[in-house]
């Protein structure tokens, strides 16, 4: 077995599988098994999650207003120009906001394909990246072809990767691949990859500070007690100083707004520190989000030092009183998939040498059931929409979207809601509905049934409501949206 208590980054050459001891490390080379099956694999998957993707912008499903709002800040990287994101305020630098300069990456992507559709085919293959990693990371460890294949099949279809696919581009996209990187590293033994891979965490949010700095917990527990107390010591100052410095300093309101995640309750009433840390644990959804979370690696995780990696984000999601933090949904689960599948590949290695006959016969049957669960469990996740046929069809309300987009001209400012928003930040200025204060915008586009706001009964007197200065009047009317010029 691979001794983690030195500093060599050297990798032991393994038998082939199902021979030589058990517990043997299992890398038939030094530079890993080959990439060809597994970025053929991770090319479908990485398919799988464009084609998703693609469908539900086309068909005007965008679930909320955050593919908008990356948009606006990729595109102002592109044109060399500060991240101001219109959708928050007018002139808000998103910066204030959440701190992702990482994001900035993709502004050479803009430059050959202008269009929200490149944020989500860079987030598909992202993740599919990352399947090449755990797979090949399975197979170098455990010594097997089929275990590595079986893992990335799990893998990539697992429930967090799948609900971050939903919820459309998000810079944690950035995070999942980097993540698999720091725990493959671990594993191997390779303590400067480790550090290398998981410093530059702090750019893809503010809260990865702190998984950076248990990246250093994990050091230190194998052995590397100055590298890790240095990298802890790094992850938790640069959270430090993204909360209180940079994003105040970026903000106009001179706060890191989210404090009041943890701080307001859902009606807003104030709650101090401690009752959200008595309070953390009452909610069904969040166990229920663990639960899955742990039992989708059959549980064998919790024997890796690597699942230490997932407490800070569970951490600030039991805190926070906004129940969108709690629950399976949404996309803030996929940065553990990484590290559990990791934890599971360095928990199966572990238990080889168990003296429990039951643990050892557990981690032989553990990949082949993990497997099973995550192709039965995807079954009833998102994807399973790909192979119903009116996924794909044009009905009425996707013609009348198209409609209500098309009359707003090129160039104007629009103020909207979330069904069309992706769809106009192209080539508009565009604030979110009652977020555009002190503007009279050219146009309002409404989607009056939904769009992540209440119902319209009355879009003209909304207009008066929202901008009194001003008097708008219908230009278009195309089922439930309305689009509205200023006079």
């Amino acid at each position: 077995m691979l001794d983690v208590h030195n500093g060599s980054t050297a990798e032991p050459s393994a038998p082939e599988a199902g021979h030589g001891p058990p517990g043997a490390a299992a890398a038939a080379t030094p530079a890993g098994p080959p990439v060809l099956p597994y970025a053929l694999l991770a090319t479908v998957l990485g398919g799988l999650y464009f084609l998703y993707s693609w469908v539900q912008y086309d068909r005007f499903r965008t679930p909320s207003w955050d593919l908008g709002i990356f948009e606006q800040s990729v595109r102002a990287y592109a044109e060399l120009r500060a991240p101001v994101v219109d959708i928050k305020g007018p002139g808000f630098l998103i910066l204030g906001d959440h701190f992702s300069p990482v994001t900035a990456l993709l502004a050479p992507l803009y430059w050959v394909w202008s269009s929200p559709l490149a944020l989500l085919l860079a987030q598909a293959a992202l993740f599919a990246a990352s399947a090449v990693v755990v797979g090949r990371t399975a197979q170098q460890v455990l010594g097997s072809r089929a275990t590595g294949i079986a893992l990335t099949v799990a893998y990539g279809l697992s429930w967090g990767l799948q609900e971050a696919v939903k919820s459309d581009f998000h810079e944690i996209a950035f995070a999942v691949p980097l993540l698999a990187l720091t725990c493959r590293a671990l594993l191997l033994g390779r303590w400067t990859a480790a550090v290398a891979w998981s410093v530059p965490l702090v750019l893809v949010k503010e809260d990865m500070g702190l998984t950076v700095a248990m990246v250093g917990a994990v050091l230190f527990l194998k052995g590397q007690k100055r590298l890790g107390a240095a990298v802890a010591a790094f992850g938790t100052a640069f959270f430090a100083l993204t909360v209180l410095v940079l994003i105040p300093a970026a903000s106009r309101a001179g706060q890191y707004d989210y404090w009041a995640k943890i701080e307001k309750s859902g009606n807003g009433a104030d709650v101090s520190f401690l009752d959200s840390v008595l309070g953390a644990f009452q909610h069904g959804e969040k166990w229920e989000m663990v639960l899955f979370l742990l039992g989708v690696t059959g549980f064998l995780c919790l024997r890796s030092p690597l699942t230490l990696l997932v407490l800070p984000t569970l951490g600030w999601r039991f805190l926070s009183h906004d129940p969108n933090h709690w629950g399976m949904f949404w996309h803030y689960s996929a940065i553990l998939m990484p590290v559990v599948f990791l934890a599971l590949v360095d928990a199966v290695r572990a238990v080889r040498t168990s003296p429990r006959p039951w643990l050892v016969a557990y981690g032989k049957a553990a990949v082949p059931v993990v497997t099973a669960i995550a192709v039965v469990h995807g079954l009833d996740m998102p994807l399973r929409e790909l192979f119903r046929a009116d996924t794909y069809r044009t009905d009425a309300r996707v013609l009348d979207a198209r409609r209500a987009v098309a009359a707003v001209p090129a160039g104007s400012s629009v103020e909207t809601n979330v069904t069309l928003m992706a769809h106009l930040t192209g080539d508009h200025t565009v604030y979110w509905v009652g977020g555009a204060q002190g503007v009279s915008p050219d146009y309002l586009a409404l989607d009056l049934n939904s769009g992540w706001s209440q119902p319209v009964a009355d879009p003209v007197g909304l207009a008066s409501q929202l901008h009194p200065e001003a008097r708008y009047a219908v230009a278009e009317q195309a089922g439930q949206f309305v689009v509205l010029k200023r006079q």
